[in-house]
Protein backbone atom coordinates (compact mmCIF):
# COMPACT_ATOMS: atom_id res chain seq x y z
CA UNK A 1 0.00 0.00 0.00
CA UNK A 2 2.73 2.30 1.12
CA UNK A 3 5.06 1.31 -1.82
CA UNK A 4 3.10 2.20 -4.94
CA UNK A 5 -0.74 1.38 -5.73
CA UNK A 6 0.29 0.36 -9.42
CA UNK A 7 2.12 -2.34 -8.79
CA UNK A 8 0.60 -5.98 -8.15
CA UNK A 9 0.68 -6.64 -4.13
CA UNK A 10 -0.45 -9.51 -1.72
CA UNK A 11 -2.82 -8.64 1.45
CA UNK A 12 -2.95 -11.37 4.23
CA UNK A 13 -6.51 -10.53 6.48
CA UNK A 14 -6.82 -13.06 9.36
CA UNK A 15 -10.58 -13.75 10.50
CA UNK A 16 -11.46 -12.78 6.68
CA UNK A 17 -14.38 -15.65 6.89
CA UNK A 18 -16.57 -12.72 8.33
CA UNK A 19 -17.16 -9.22 9.75
CA UNK A 20 -14.72 -6.80 9.38
CA UNK A 21 -11.88 -8.96 8.12
CA UNK A 22 -14.67 -9.78 5.31
CA UNK A 23 -15.56 -5.74 4.90
CA UNK A 24 -11.50 -5.02 4.65
CA UNK A 25 -10.78 -7.89 2.31
CA UNK A 26 -13.73 -6.70 -0.08
CA UNK A 27 -12.28 -3.39 0.10
CA UNK A 28 -9.07 -4.45 -0.79
CA UNK A 29 -10.35 -6.24 -3.44
CA UNK A 30 -11.21 -3.41 -5.31
CA UNK A 31 -7.97 -2.30 -5.85
CA UNK A 32 -7.05 -5.37 -7.76
CA UNK A 33 -4.49 -6.42 -4.88
CA UNK A 34 -4.14 -10.14 -4.44
CA UNK A 35 -5.76 -11.49 -1.21
CA UNK A 36 -4.64 -14.24 1.04
CA UNK A 37 -8.12 -15.01 3.68
CA UNK A 38 -7.37 -16.86 6.62
CA UNK A 39 -9.70 -17.90 8.78
CA UNK A 40 -11.02 -21.31 9.96
CA UNK A 41 -14.70 -21.47 8.43
CA UNK A 42 -14.28 -23.37 4.90
CA UNK A 43 -17.98 -22.05 4.36
CA UNK A 44 -17.41 -17.85 4.81
CA UNK A 45 -13.83 -18.82 3.63
CA UNK A 46 -15.29 -19.54 0.09
CA UNK A 47 -17.61 -17.19 -0.10
CA UNK A 48 -15.30 -13.87 0.45
CA UNK A 49 -13.01 -15.42 -1.81
CA UNK A 50 -15.67 -15.47 -4.64
CA UNK A 51 -16.35 -11.76 -3.52
CA UNK A 52 -12.61 -10.83 -3.71
CA UNK A 53 -12.75 -12.70 -7.61
CA UNK A 54 -15.78 -10.84 -8.82
CA UNK A 55 -13.96 -7.60 -7.65
CA UNK A 56 -11.66 -8.77 -10.27
CA UNK A 57 -8.82 -9.57 -7.42
CA UNK A 58 -6.45 -13.50 -6.62
CA UNK A 59 -7.65 -14.82 -3.79
CA UNK A 60 -5.77 -17.44 -1.84
CA UNK A 61 -8.73 -18.89 1.13
CA UNK A 62 -6.59 -20.59 3.54
CA UNK A 63 -7.86 -22.14 6.51
CA UNK A 64 -6.24 -22.18 9.39
CA UNK A 65 -6.16 -21.60 13.32
CA UNK A 66 -4.22 -18.67 14.42
CA UNK A 67 -3.58 -19.78 18.01
CA UNK A 68 -1.61 -22.70 16.12
CA UNK A 69 1.85 -21.44 15.66
CA UNK A 70 2.78 -24.04 13.02
CA UNK A 71 -0.30 -23.77 11.09
CA UNK A 72 0.13 -19.98 10.59
CA UNK A 73 3.54 -20.52 9.54
CA UNK A 74 2.81 -23.33 6.54
CA UNK A 75 -0.29 -20.52 5.98
CA UNK A 76 2.70 -17.70 5.66
CA UNK A 77 4.93 -19.69 3.40
CA UNK A 78 2.08 -21.23 1.17
CA UNK A 79 1.04 -17.70 0.50
CA UNK A 80 4.73 -16.00 -0.46
CA UNK A 81 4.62 -19.19 -2.84
CA UNK A 82 1.71 -18.77 -4.51
CA UNK A 83 0.66 -15.11 -4.57
CA UNK A 84 4.54 -13.65 -3.98
CA UNK A 85 5.82 -11.31 -1.52
CA UNK A 86 3.72 -10.04 1.54
CA UNK A 87 3.27 -6.71 1.15
CA UNK A 88 0.53 -5.94 4.25
CA UNK A 89 -0.66 -8.30 7.23
CA UNK A 90 -3.63 -7.24 8.98
CA UNK A 91 -4.20 -9.20 12.21
CA UNK A 92 -8.10 -9.13 13.10
CA UNK A 93 -9.22 -12.57 13.80
CA UNK A 94 -10.26 -12.95 17.74
CA UNK A 95 -12.70 -15.17 19.72
CA UNK A 96 -14.63 -14.02 22.55
CA UNK A 97 -16.57 -15.61 25.84
CA UNK A 98 -19.64 -13.27 27.70
CA UNK A 99 -19.84 -13.99 31.32
CA UNK A 100 -18.97 -12.60 33.98
CA UNK A 101 -15.30 -13.56 34.62
CA UNK A 102 -15.84 -16.12 37.38
CA UNK A 103 -18.65 -17.80 34.93
CA UNK A 104 -15.98 -18.32 32.21
CA UNK A 105 -14.23 -21.80 32.81
CA UNK A 106 -10.54 -21.76 32.98
CA UNK A 107 -10.02 -23.29 29.41
CA UNK A 108 -12.68 -21.18 27.19
CA UNK A 109 -10.69 -18.46 28.49
CA UNK A 110 -7.13 -19.80 27.76
CA UNK A 111 -9.03 -20.15 24.47
CA UNK A 112 -9.91 -16.90 23.82
CA UNK A 113 -6.50 -15.46 24.58
CA UNK A 114 -5.08 -17.34 22.46
CA UNK A 115 -6.92 -16.57 19.17
CA UNK A 116 -6.89 -13.14 20.00
CA UNK A 117 -3.52 -12.48 21.55
CA UNK A 118 -1.21 -15.30 20.52
CA UNK A 119 -3.00 -15.18 17.30
CA UNK A 120 -1.56 -11.42 16.81
CA UNK A 121 1.99 -12.44 17.87
CA UNK A 122 1.89 -15.44 15.71
CA UNK A 123 1.07 -13.45 12.70
CA UNK A 124 3.08 -10.89 13.67
CA UNK A 125 5.97 -13.08 13.66
CA UNK A 126 5.42 -14.87 10.33
CA UNK A 127 4.81 -11.31 8.83
CA UNK A 128 8.04 -10.13 10.06
CA UNK A 129 10.13 -13.55 8.60
CA UNK A 130 8.87 -12.62 5.36
CA UNK A 131 9.21 -9.11 5.92
CA UNK A 132 12.18 -7.41 7.54
CA UNK A 133 14.58 -9.85 4.99
CA UNK A 134 13.32 -7.35 1.98
CA UNK A 135 13.12 -4.62 4.30
CA UNK A 136 9.65 -3.61 3.41
CA UNK A 137 6.02 -4.03 4.44
CA UNK A 138 3.15 -2.90 7.00
CA UNK A 139 1.84 -4.86 9.68
CA UNK A 140 -2.05 -3.40 10.81
CA UNK A 141 -3.17 -5.13 14.52
CA UNK A 142 -7.13 -4.51 14.35
CA UNK A 143 -7.47 -3.15 17.87
CA UNK A 144 -10.31 -1.62 19.88
CA UNK A 145 -11.39 0.92 22.32
CA UNK A 146 -11.49 -2.10 24.82
CA UNK A 147 -7.59 -2.35 24.30
CA UNK A 148 -7.97 0.38 26.83
CA UNK A 149 -11.13 0.47 28.73
CA UNK A 150 -11.67 -3.32 30.05
CA UNK A 151 -15.27 -3.28 30.56
CA UNK A 152 -17.68 -5.99 32.35
CA UNK A 153 -18.90 -9.71 30.59
CA UNK A 154 -15.47 -9.35 28.28
CA UNK A 155 -12.49 -9.79 30.69
CA UNK A 156 -10.92 -12.66 28.48
CA UNK A 157 -11.23 -10.65 25.45
CA UNK A 158 -10.51 -7.06 27.19
CA UNK A 159 -7.39 -8.53 28.74
CA UNK A 160 -6.29 -10.17 25.41
CA UNK A 161 -7.03 -6.81 23.09
CA UNK A 162 -4.62 -4.66 26.32
CA UNK A 163 -1.69 -7.58 25.66
CA UNK A 164 -1.82 -6.65 22.18
CA UNK A 165 -1.31 -2.91 22.79
CA UNK A 166 1.89 -3.68 25.04
CA UNK A 167 3.15 -6.01 22.60
CA UNK A 168 3.19 -3.67 19.60
CA UNK A 169 4.54 -0.83 21.72
CA UNK A 170 7.37 -3.24 22.38
CA UNK A 171 7.80 -4.21 18.71
CA UNK A 172 7.40 -1.42 17.42
CA UNK A 173 10.52 0.15 19.72
CA UNK A 174 12.69 -2.71 18.80
CA UNK A 175 12.20 -2.45 15.00
CA UNK A 176 12.88 1.66 15.24
CA UNK A 177 16.01 0.02 17.06
CA UNK A 178 16.55 -1.77 14.08
CA UNK A 179 16.16 1.11 11.52
CA UNK A 180 13.72 -1.24 10.00
CA UNK A 181 11.43 -0.10 7.20
CA UNK A 182 8.98 -2.70 8.13
CA UNK A 183 5.99 -0.05 9.57
CA UNK A 184 3.20 -1.22 12.28
CA UNK A 185 0.00 0.58 13.18
CA UNK A 186 -2.99 -0.22 15.27
CA UNK A 187 -6.38 0.50 14.15
CA UNK A 188 -9.25 0.75 17.19
CA UNK A 189 -12.65 -0.05 17.30
CA UNK A 190 -15.74 1.30 18.25
CA UNK A 191 -19.01 -1.02 18.85
CA UNK A 192 -19.79 -3.27 15.63
CA UNK A 193 -22.77 -4.55 13.87
CA UNK A 194 -20.35 -8.11 13.48
CA UNK A 195 -21.75 -12.00 13.31
CA UNK A 196 -19.73 -12.57 16.43
CA UNK A 197 -23.44 -11.96 18.33
CA UNK A 198 -24.64 -15.07 17.02
CA UNK A 199 -21.77 -17.18 17.49
CA UNK A 200 -19.89 -15.97 20.55
CA UNK A 201 -20.30 -18.16 23.71
CA UNK A 202 -22.41 -15.98 26.08
CA UNK A 203 -23.76 -17.18 29.65
CA UNK A 204 -25.60 -13.74 29.49
CA UNK A 205 -29.66 -14.57 29.93
CA UNK A 206 -30.05 -12.51 26.78
CA UNK A 207 -29.12 -12.22 23.52
CA UNK A 208 -25.59 -10.43 23.73
CA UNK A 209 -25.07 -7.02 21.60
CA UNK A 210 -22.23 -4.49 20.89
CA UNK A 211 -22.78 -1.47 23.13
CA UNK A 212 -24.33 1.37 21.39
CA UNK A 213 -23.44 3.40 19.47
CA UNK A 214 -23.38 0.59 16.51
CA UNK A 215 -21.63 1.08 13.25
CA UNK A 216 -21.48 -1.43 10.53
CA UNK A 217 -18.05 -3.02 9.79
CA UNK A 218 -17.36 -1.03 6.40
CA UNK A 219 -16.93 1.67 9.20
CA UNK A 220 -13.88 -0.19 10.38
CA UNK A 221 -12.66 -1.64 7.11
CA UNK A 222 -12.06 1.86 5.77
CA UNK A 223 -10.02 2.89 8.75
CA UNK A 224 -7.84 -0.31 8.83
CA UNK A 225 -7.22 0.21 4.77
CA UNK A 226 -6.25 3.98 5.89
CA UNK A 227 -3.99 3.21 8.10
CA UNK A 228 -2.47 0.73 5.61
CA UNK A 229 -1.85 3.35 3.26
CA UNK A 230 -0.49 5.26 6.06
CA UNK A 231 1.36 3.22 8.42
CA UNK A 232 3.56 5.82 9.86
CA UNK A 233 1.09 6.73 12.31
CA UNK A 234 1.19 4.99 15.96
CA UNK A 235 -3.10 4.31 16.05
CA UNK A 236 -6.06 4.98 14.88
CA UNK A 237 -9.10 5.43 16.90
CA UNK A 238 -12.66 4.97 15.02
CA UNK A 239 -16.09 6.37 16.10
CA UNK A 240 -16.30 9.30 18.52
CA UNK A 241 -17.56 6.55 21.53
CA UNK A 242 -14.06 5.32 20.64
CA UNK A 243 -12.07 8.16 21.01
CA UNK A 244 -14.80 9.18 24.22
CA UNK A 245 -14.00 6.35 25.68
CA UNK A 246 -9.84 5.99 25.84
CA UNK A 247 -10.19 9.74 26.62
CA UNK A 248 -12.13 9.47 29.78
CA UNK A 249 -10.09 6.52 30.90
CA UNK A 250 -7.22 8.55 31.23
CA UNK A 251 -8.91 11.38 33.03
CA UNK A 252 -11.64 9.72 35.25
CA UNK A 253 -11.23 6.07 35.83
CA UNK A 254 -12.92 5.39 38.73
CA UNK A 255 -15.83 7.09 37.61
CA UNK A 256 -16.04 5.37 34.23
CA UNK A 257 -15.72 1.91 36.31
CA UNK A 258 -18.65 3.24 38.15
CA UNK A 259 -20.61 4.24 34.90
CA UNK A 260 -19.90 0.59 33.48
CA UNK A 261 -20.56 -1.26 36.64
CA UNK A 262 -24.39 -0.05 36.05
CA UNK A 263 -24.63 0.49 33.00
CA UNK A 264 -23.03 -2.08 30.93
CA UNK A 265 -24.74 -5.48 32.31
CA UNK A 266 -28.07 -4.52 30.26
CA UNK A 267 -25.87 -2.32 27.25
CA UNK A 268 -24.74 -5.38 26.02
CA UNK A 269 -28.06 -7.39 25.88
CA UNK A 270 -31.29 -7.21 23.77
CA UNK A 271 -34.63 -7.79 25.24
CA UNK A 272 -34.83 -11.27 23.56
CA UNK A 273 -33.68 -13.94 25.60
CA UNK A 274 -30.78 -16.57 24.73
CA UNK A 275 -31.02 -19.34 22.22
CA UNK A 276 -29.10 -21.90 23.96
CA UNK A 277 -29.63 -24.06 20.90
CA UNK A 278 -27.48 -21.45 18.61
CA UNK A 279 -23.58 -22.44 17.58
CA UNK A 280 -20.76 -20.94 18.99
CA UNK A 281 -17.09 -20.74 17.33
CA UNK A 282 -14.52 -20.72 20.59
CA UNK A 283 -13.60 -24.30 19.40
CA UNK A 284 -14.38 -25.29 15.95
CA UNK A 285 -15.92 -22.40 13.39
CA UNK A 286 -19.43 -21.82 13.52
CA UNK A 287 -19.41 -21.76 9.52
CA UNK A 288 -17.68 -25.08 8.77
CA UNK A 289 -18.18 -27.14 5.91
CA UNK A 290 -21.93 -27.25 4.69
CA UNK A 291 -22.72 -24.65 7.25
CA UNK A 292 -23.76 -21.38 7.97
CA UNK A 293 -22.13 -18.45 5.64
CA UNK A 294 -22.53 -15.70 8.62
CA UNK A 295 -21.56 -13.13 6.16
CA UNK A 296 -20.49 -8.87 6.95
CA UNK A 297 -23.06 -8.06 8.98
CA UNK A 298 -24.68 -8.98 12.48
CA UNK A 299 -28.30 -8.56 13.23
CA UNK A 300 -28.12 -5.57 14.24
CA UNK A 301 -28.00 -3.31 10.92
CA UNK A 302 -31.41 -1.12 11.06
CA UNK A 303 -29.44 0.26 14.35
CA UNK A 304 -26.43 0.81 13.15
CA UNK A 305 -24.01 3.37 11.13
CA UNK A 306 -22.58 3.12 7.89
CA UNK A 307 -20.30 6.72 8.32
CA UNK A 308 -18.32 8.27 11.13
CA UNK A 309 -17.62 11.36 10.91
CA UNK A 310 -15.17 11.44 13.63
CA UNK A 311 -12.82 8.51 11.55
CA UNK A 312 -12.80 10.73 8.55
CA UNK A 313 -11.83 13.69 9.97
CA UNK A 314 -9.16 11.20 11.88
CA UNK A 315 -8.25 10.09 8.11
CA UNK A 316 -7.92 13.53 6.62
CA UNK A 317 -6.17 15.57 9.38
CA UNK A 318 -4.64 17.81 6.92
CA UNK A 319 -8.01 18.73 5.93
CA UNK A 320 -9.66 18.91 9.04
CA UNK A 321 -6.64 20.76 9.82
CA UNK A 322 -6.90 23.36 6.89
CA UNK A 323 -10.96 23.50 7.48
CA UNK A 324 -10.17 24.92 11.30
CA UNK A 325 -7.62 27.02 10.96
CA UNK A 326 -10.03 28.21 7.80
CA UNK A 327 -12.94 29.03 10.23
CA UNK A 328 -10.30 30.50 12.52
CA UNK A 329 -9.40 33.11 10.51
CA UNK A 330 -12.94 33.37 9.22
CA UNK A 331 -13.94 33.88 13.01
CA UNK A 332 -11.65 36.41 13.53
CA UNK A 333 -11.98 38.60 10.35
CA UNK A 334 -15.96 38.66 11.50
CA UNK A 335 -15.15 39.98 14.89
CA UNK A 336 -12.75 42.53 13.49
CA UNK A 337 -15.51 44.23 11.40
Amino acid sequence: MGRNRRNAQVAVVTGASAGVGRATARLLARRGIAIALLARGRTGLDAVADEVRAAGSQALPVEVDMAEHDQVVAAGQRIEDELGPIDLWINNAFSSVFAPFQQTRPEEFWRATQVTYLGYVHGTRVALHHMTARDRGTIVQVGSALAYRGIPLQAAYCGAKHAVVGFTESLRCELMHDGSNVKVTMVHLPALNTPQFDWVVSRLPRHAQPVPPIYEPVVAARAIVAAADRPGRREYWVGAATALTILGNRIAPGLVDRYLARTCYDSQQTDQPADPQRPTNLWEPADGPGGRDYGERGDFTGRSHDHSAQAWLSRHRLVTAAGLTAAAIGALAWRRR
